[in-house]
C-alpha cells in the first residue's frame, strides 16, 4: 500500500505530507521519514516546489490585483434585475420598427410599393444606428446648457461596460445608449408614412438624419436630459409623447404637404394590398410598446408594471371605441379599423403612461380613438392633404392628446400618481400645452427648411413614370410579388 502511494504521490506532495505532519499513521512512516537515497531528490524537490509555490502566488497576486482594479472601477450600483428588463425593453422596441411597423406600413400600400417600406425601415435603422453613435447619443445625452449636449461621448468615448448615465446609475451607459438608439430609429421611421409610395428613397434618408439631428435631438435633451425644455420645467413625457409622436406627426403633415399628393389622390380609391400584414404588424407593435413604455421607467419594479398595465388598458379601449364608431357610421367594424385604434390608443398613453392610473389609461385611449379617427377620416377629407398611411392622424393627434390630458388624469382625484413639488393641474397643463406647442413650431418650422433644400438638390420625389411603375422596380430593381 505504502509503495502504492508513493508511486502515486509526486515528490513535492510528499514533500507537503512530510513537512505539515499531518499522516501519522504507522503504513506512511517510510513517507515521512524516507531513506538517505531519496533526500537529495527531496531536497530537489523542495527547491521546485517552493519555486513553484513563488511563482504561482506571483501570478496569484497579480490576478487578484487586476481584479482589485476592475472591480473598484464596476460601479456597484448595477442592478441586474434593472438591467435584464431594459435589455429585453431594447429588443422590444428594435422588434416595432423591424418587423412590426415595417409590416403595418407595408400592408397599407399598394403591391407596386411594398418591398420601398420594408427597405425604408430597414436602412433607416442601420442609418440612423450609425449617427446615434457618431453624435447622436452624445448631442441627446451631455451637457446642460444651450439647445443641445457636446461631443465629449461620439463614438461612445469614455464609455465602457462599467460606467453608467448620471440619472440611472442602476444601469450600465451602454445599454441606455442601445435602448435611446431604438427610439431614434423609430422616430424618423413613423413619418415616412406620410408620403409612403412617392418621395425618392435618397431624399427620405437625407431629410431623416438632419431632422433628427436638428428636431429630435435637442427635443430629447431638453426634454429627457436637461429637464428644461425651452423654459419648461417638470414637462411629463414618459416615453415620447413630445419627443417621438408630436415631433414625427408634424414632419409628416409638413412633408406630405410638401411632397404633394400620390397621383390619383384623391379620386382614385388606393386600397391596402394586405391587410393580414398590417393587422400582424400592429399586434408587434402591441407587445413592443410594452418595452417602449415599460422599459422607460428604466427599473424592473411596481412603477414598470402599472405602465404596462395602463398601456394595454388604453390600446384596448381605444380598440373598442374605434369599433363603436366604425358600427355607428359605416354600419360594421373593420380589421383596419382595430389595429389604427390600438396604434392611436398606444400614443396617446406614451407621455402619460408613468403618471396615470387605469382610468386615465382608459380615458386617454378612448378620446384618443375618437379624436383620432375624427382627423383620419374628417379632417383629412376637408383639407384633401394626402398623409398616406394617418401619421399625423394617429400618431401627431395622439401624442397631442395623450401629452396634454395627462395633466388631467395625473391627478390622483383619477387615480394619478399626482405631480411634481408645487405643480397643479392648472399649471401642469399649461407646461403641456406650452411644451406641445414648442415642439410643433419646431419641427415644422425645420421640416419646411430641411424639405425646401433637399427639393432644391436632389429632389423630393419621383418622376410620374416611376410612380406608376411603382417604387420597388423603380428606386430597387425588384418586385414584391413575382407570379
Amino acid at each position: 500500500m505504502v509503495d502504492g502511494v508513493k508511486k502515486w504521490l509526486p515528490d513535492w506532495r510528499i514533500l507537503w505530507l512530510m513537512e505539515s505532519r499531518m499522516m501519522v499513521d504507522p503504513p506512511f512512516a517510510s513517507i515521512l521519514n524516507p531513506p538517505n537515497h531519496q533526500l537529495t531528490m527531496l531536497h530537489s524537490a523542495r527547491f521546485r516546489h517552493r519555486r513553484g509555490v513563488t511563482l504561482f502566488s506571483t501570478v496569484c497576486a497579480a490576478l487578484c490585483c487586476a481584479s482589485t482594479s476592475l472591480y473598484a472601477a464596476e460601479p456597484h450600483a448595477h442592478q441586474s434585475g434593472d438591467t435584464a428588463w431594459l435589455l429585453t425593453s431594447t429588443a422590444l422596441v428594435l422588434f416595432m420598427m423591424i418587423p412590426g411597423l415595417a409590416l403595418f406600413y407595408a400592408g397599407l400600400v399598394r403591391s407596386k410599393n411594398v418591398l420601398s417600406i420594408f427597405m425604408q425601415c430597414f436602412a433607416l435603422t442601420a442609418v440612423m444606428s450609425l449617427v446615434w453613435l457618431v453624435c447622436g447619443y452624445s448631442l441627446s445625452f451631455t451637457g446642460d446648457s444651450g439647445f443641445f449636449g457636446g461631443l465629449e461621448k461620439a463614438f461612445l468615448k469614455g464609455v465602457t461596460p462599467a460606467s453608467s448615465y448620471a440619472a440611472y446609475p442602476n444601469i450600465p451607459e451602454p445599454l441606455w445608449f442601445a435602448y435611446q438608439m431604438m427610439f431614434f430609429l423609430i422616430t424618423p421611421g413613423l413619418f415616412i408614412g406620410a408620403f409612403a409610395e412617392r418621395m425618392k428613397f435618397s431624399a427620405i434618408m437625407v431629410f431623416s438624419i438632419f431632422w433628427s439631428l436638428l428636431v429630435y435631438v435637442p427635443t430629447c435633451w431638453g426634454v429627457w436630459h436637461k429637464m428644461d425644455f425651452f423654459g419648461l420645467k417638470n414637462v411629463i413625457d414618459l416615453a415620447g409623447g413630445i419627443v417621438v409622436h408630436i415631433t414625427a406627426g408634424v414632419a409628416a403633415l409638413v412633408a406630405c404637404i410638401m411632397v404633394g399628393p400620390r397621383k390619383g389622390f384623391p379620386g382614385t380609391q388606393m386600397m391596402p394590398h394586405n391587410l393580414p400584414f398590417t393587422v400582424a404588424g400592429a399586434g408587434m407593435l402591441w407587445v413592443g410598446w410594452f418595452g417602449f413604455n415599460g422599459g422607460s421607467q428604466v427599473a424592473a419594479n411596481g412603477s414598470a408594471s402599472m405602465t404596462l398595465v395602463v398601456t394595454h388598458l388604453s390600446a384596448s379601449a381605444a380598440c373598442v371605441v374605434w369599433s363603436i364608431i366604425e358600427k355607428i357610421k359605416v354600419g360594421k367594424p373593420s380589421a383596419l379599423g382595430i389595429a389604427t385604434g390600438s396604434i392611436a390608443g398606444l400614443a396617446a398613453i406614451t407621455p402619460a403612461s408613468g403618471k396615470v392610473g387605469p382610468v386615465g389609461a382608459i380615458c386617454i385611449g378612448s378620446v384618443s380613438a375618437l379624436v383620432c379617427w375624427f382627423f383620419c377620416a374628417k379632417v383629412k377629407q376637408k383639407f384633401k392633404y394626402d398623409d398616406s398611411l394617418d401619421v399625423f392622424g394617429v400618431h401627431g393627434v395622439g401624442g397631442f392628446i395623450g401629452t396634454v390630458l395627462v395633466a388631467v388624469f395625473a391627478s390622483p382625484t383619477f387615480g394619478g400618481l399626482g405631480y411634481a413639488e408645487g405643480m397643479t393641474m392648472g399649471s401642469q397643463l399649461t407646461t403641456q400645452l406650452l411644451a406641445s406647442l414648442y415642439t410643433i413650431l419646431l419641427s415644422g418650422v425645420v421640416s419646411v427648411i430641411l424639405l425646401k433644400i433637399i427639393d432644391a438638390t436632389i429632389g423630393l420625389r419621383v418622376d410620374g413614370d416611376e410612380e406608376n411603375q411603382g417604387l420597388d422596380l423603380a428606386e430597387h430593381g425588384e418586385s414584391g410579388y413575382n407570379s
